[in-house]
């Protein structure tokens, strides 16, 4: 096989799975902290972290050093023969963090989809019950169980169908979702959703259904849009009164993207099951599915499993992360860092050359989102701006990878993701934040 950077590609032109999407043509050859290096010789700051994966930075020392380690021990101690020693001692590091102590029971897999999966098969098994309440916008994978509760894009579930049955939904209180102006405020948006929740309960999955709702407390591929805490809260009263199981989805607003190890600790809301990956484990493939021991008490054995469920040394990495979170106060970065962030993209909301293009600035933490206007929405959606340039997302974040830096866009709208590593410098922040502002504005004036 050919090595040249060019030859590569093409070779996996060929040969890697049509279904897989790139956000480039190029091989990634080795990352570092917050830089990530191609064959080609390009070296870039990373501001993507594998989708909210690498929340300690490309190849940490530590996390690499403890997998390391592990591969010498023992790397698959399968789940369904016995305990292994990684796993219990992430257990432990993982206990003092929960955003309640009631959870209390875990099950590790490989993926998130898979996680959902699990709490899936979880709920229907620990309350008898079939149906799931999802959320428009929401995204939990792409396993069948997982598209079935995924409402971001149809590309997910196109040509797949029938899907797991039993699968509902209501509004995010997201004004895009709900058709209402931008300065709608969050009291109307919480009162509207939770009022077609009370709908969706009366019209098509009565209580005694309805195993369970499941929610992002921010919207990852719906837009990075935070679920106010009055709705979380209206969610676990509505749970509570009908004995409906409340599933928290912080696959990708976990583990300090959001300034807190969960995101779901701002509202205060107890979640029934909790779901965690990407940056558990910092790119080892590692997910959990966390509840409290009275509810899977009621599960059957053999019913939960998997051949590489767990991994020793995914379980190590996550280890390592756990004590690193610790030892290099990352949370304090990620404050100082996401106030800096937000200060750099409000600046460009009000420069006069381009800030009417900018419709929100939202997130919290380091998960944080641009919309920008278009003249492509349908004509009732209140972003509809028809002097708008056309995919102005997209456009942005190619111009900013041709300038250096790795950036992503989300969801139905144009909207650029900013899920830097959470111990990033100040300076490469900055370096980022003026690759990103100078590539909107020449995109802008470009039309």
């Amino acid at each position: 096989m050919t090595t040249s950077a060019d030859s590569l590609v093409a070779f996996g032109q060929q040969h890697v799975t049509r279904g897989l999407g790139r956000l480039t043509e190029a091989v990634m050859a080795k990352g570092e902290g917050s830089y990530v290096t191609f064959e080609d010789g390009r070296r870039m700051l990373d501001f993507s972290c594998g989708i909210g994966v690498t929340n300690l930075g490309h190849c940490h020392p530590k996390v690499s050093k403890a997998a390391a380690d592990q591969c010498v021990n023992i790397v698959h101690a399968q789940c369904s023969i016995s305990f292994h020693g990684p796993y219990l001692r992430l257990i432990e590091k993982l206990l003092p963090i929960m955003p309640d102590p009631s959870l209390d029971s875990f099950f590790f897999w490989n993926s998130g989809s898979e996680a959902i999966e699990a709490s899936l098969k979880m709920a229907r098994q620990i309350t008898g019950r079939q149906n799931i309440i999802a959320m428009q916008g929401g995204y939990h994978g792409r396993t069948f169980g997982a598209m079935a509760v995924t409402k971001s894009k149809t590309v997910y579930s196109e040509g797949f169908f029938p899907l797991m049955p039993g699968a509902f939904a209501i509004p995010f209180p997201y004004w895009h979702q709900l058709g209402l102006p931008i300065n709608t405020s969050e009291e109307e948006l919480v009162r509207l959703s939770l009022y077609q929740l009370d709908l969706v309960l009366k019209q098509q999955t009565a209580p005694r259904d309805t195993a369970a709702i499941i929610v992002e407390p921010v919207l990852g591929e719906g837009g990075y849009v935070p679920a106010p805490a009055s709705f979380l809260k209206g969610l676990r009263a509505v749970c509570d009164k009908h004995g409906i199981l409340l599933i928290v989805d912080e696959v990708q607003s976990g583990f300090g993207r959001t300034g807190k190890y969960f995101n779901v600790e701002y509202s205060g809301v107890r979640p029934d099951i909790l779901i965690i990956a990407k940056g558990l484990a910092n790119g080892f493939p590692l997910s959990g599915v966390v509840s409290r021991k009275e509810l899977t008490d009621k599960l059957v054995p053999g019913s939960m499993g998997g051949t590489y469920a767990g991994n020793a040394v995914s379980c190590a990495a996550a280890v390592a992360v756990a004590n690193a979170f610790r030892e290099e106060k990352v949370l304090d970065n990620v404050s100082a860092r996401s106030s800096e962030l937000l200060t750099s993209l409000k600046s460009l909301h009000d420069d006069p050359e381009v800030g009417s293009m900018v419709v929100d600035i939202r997130g919290q933490g380091l998960m944080v989102a641009v919309e920008f206007a278009s003249p492509l929405y349908s004509p009732t959606d209140p972003a509809l701006v028809p002097s708008a340039p056309k995919n102005l997302a997209s456009r942005v974040a190619k111009r900013c990878m041709e300038k250096g830096l790795l950036i992503l866009t989300t969801s139905l709208y144009e909207v650029i993701r900013f899920i830097p590593p959470l111990n990033i410098s100040q300076g490469d922040l900055q370096k980022g934040c003026r690759i990103f502002a100078e590539s909107v504005k020449e995109v802008v004036r470009e039309g």
